[in-house]
């Protein structure tokens, strides 16, 4: 699995909400979003990881 539409996802899910800095819910998205978009090929890594013991399986078709 790809990590772009993880990174996708999470970025639709955080401009659903509004941009309010004491809205804890937009400050997890932002945060993790920003975090995970700037480090891609230790996520990537991850996300292999995690598709070898089939954590993408239902997603994908395969489960």
């Amino acid at each position: 699995m790809k990590i772009e539409p993880l990174l996708a996802e999470l970025n639709r899910l955080r401009q659903d909400l509004d941009a309010d800095p004491t809205d804890i819910e937009w400050l997890a998205l932002h945060h993790a979003f920003c975090f995970i978009s700037y480090k891609t090929a230790e996520f990537q890594k991850y996300v292999d990881e995690q598709a070898a013991v089939g954590a993408f399986d239902a997603f994908e078709g395969e489960g």
